[in-house]
């Protein structure tokens, strides 16, 4: 909103500096400010509020933990915490007839109140389960859905396969490919070659095999959606865990948005131009801030639990935007620590559920997800289930939950600056 009072003001009457809005540099670190800011101060009215009205977790993962911290009374559905310091900041400085930016604020919107009917659901109705999982999967469904359909029916989502730059008369000029609207993605580590889903499907010939792309790209946002959010949601088990990984993976993405919505350097970086992509860095930008400050709070010892209100918003916020600037295929390896969560606990259950049909109680893990491994004695196991045999044979030192939370923390890093890198070695 203030962005259009301040273009308004630049227009009408000339105001001077008012068109420092236009530079999305400004944009994206005025939203990081504040958003860090709304999530210091909002947090800590929060924790009080909850607290008074005794909205508390009863108990998490005491039974779990060798050092024994006790985490009674401490509040969830922090994630709306997040969700305002994010939406505050897009909605005052965000272009909101940008298609990209109502996707992301949809996104927030859909996902977040799944994750509070979940919440709300163990917190007052008192049902350890909370909401059932198909409702979660139909939600998650219908967001890929309509971000995969609204991609692909929307005038202001074309992207520009290729820009060239040259200096003609001292004068730089930038040249780009026809505005298209495409299912080409970037592959990581190939160069001068992005893939076209619709590619895969050249058996049909034309015009069904351009139809049977959008078909794939539709169908894999809709899987993307739902195994990032869920990957985020598992790795919110311990302290600052998934509010550091996913702060981390937002910058990432955030810098990729960037250098999509710039002519010259996706034209450097020989990746795809995507008009209006900037949008997508001011809302991670504010993304990044609000998940900053909300580890004011939730870093160990824990004061406030995001809920599923949280670890499924910002899951679907990752998964949405890297779709969007066309990098959802470096999405394994930003969100490795995800997809090591998800692989660890499908994993275990299959292999367990293997030795229940021959009589024996056979794991992989001591316990997942795999974070979990780490904090979980031989002892407790086998306390839980005398019949356990644990196929993991490496060291079984206990570590403490934060040298956990800052080790997945530092991989995280590692991924995701790797990912980033990818586009240069190619």
């Amino acid at each position: 909103m203030l962005y259009y009072l301040w273009k308004y003001l630049s227009v009408r009457f000339g105001l001077p500096g008012a068109g420092v809005l236009d530079y999305v540099t400004v944009r994206a670190i005025v939203a990081i400010i504040i958003s860090l800011v709304i999530s210091i101060w909002l947090g800590k009215v929060f924790i009080r509020f909850m607290k008074r009205r005794n909205i508390t977790e009863t108990q998490r993962d005491a039974k779990i933990d060798p050092f024994n911290v006790g985490k009674k009374g401490v509040p969830t559905m922090g994630g709306l915490i997040i969700i305002a310091s994010i939406l505050i900041p897009c909605l005052l400085f965000g272009k909101l007839l940008n298609v990209y930016m109502i996707l992301m604020i949809v996104t927030t919107a859909i996902l977040g109140g799944i994750g509070f009917a979940d919440d709300y659901i163990k917190t007052f109705k008192k049902k350890k389960d909370g909401l059932k999982g198909w409702y979660k999967i139909f939600g998650q469904v219908a967001l890929g859905l309509f971000v995969g359909l609204m991609l692909r029916f929307s005038p202001q989502v074309v992207m520009n396969e290729t820009v060239e730059t040259r200096i003609e008369d001292n004068t730089e000029i930038v040249v780009k490919s026809p505005d298209v609207k495409s299912t080409r993605t970037t592959i990581p580590f190939f160069k001068h070659h992005n893939l076209n889903y619709a590619d895969l499907f050249n058996f049909l010939g034309e015009p069904y095999k351009y139809w049977a792309g959008w078909v794939f790209f539709v169908i894999l946002t809709v899987f993307v959606v739902a195994a990032v959010s869920n990957g985020s949601n598992l790795n919110d088990g311990m302290d600052g865990m998934a509010a550091g990984n996913s702060a981390i993976i937002g910058l990432g993405i955030g810098i990729l948005a960037y250098l999509s919505s710039n002519a010259v350097l996706s034209g450097y970086l020989d990746i795809m131009y995507i008009p209006g992509s900037e949008e997508i860095a001011v809302f991670l930008a504010a993304f990044v801030g609000a998940l900053i400050g909300f580890l004011w709070y939730n870093s160990f010892p824990a004061q406030v639990f995001m809920g599923d209100t949280g670890s499924l918003t910002i899951g679907g916020i990752i998964a949405v935007s890297a779709v969007i600037i066309h990098k959802e295929l470096l999405l394994p390896i930003m969100c490795g620590v995800f997809l090591l969560e998800s692989v660890s606990v499908i994993v275990q259950r299959a292999y367990f559920k293997m030795g229940k049909k021959k009589g024996v109680h056979q794991r992989v893990w001591k316990r997942t997800p795999i974070h979990d491994h780490f904090r979980t004695s031989m002892e407790q196991v086998l306390n839980a289930d005398p019949s356990s045999t644990v196929v993991y044979k490496g060291k079984h030192d206990l570590l403490h939950e934060m040298k956990i939370t800052v080790r997945f923390w530092i991989v995280t890093i590692i991924l995701v600056a790797f990912a980033i890198l990818t586009l240069k070695i190619r």
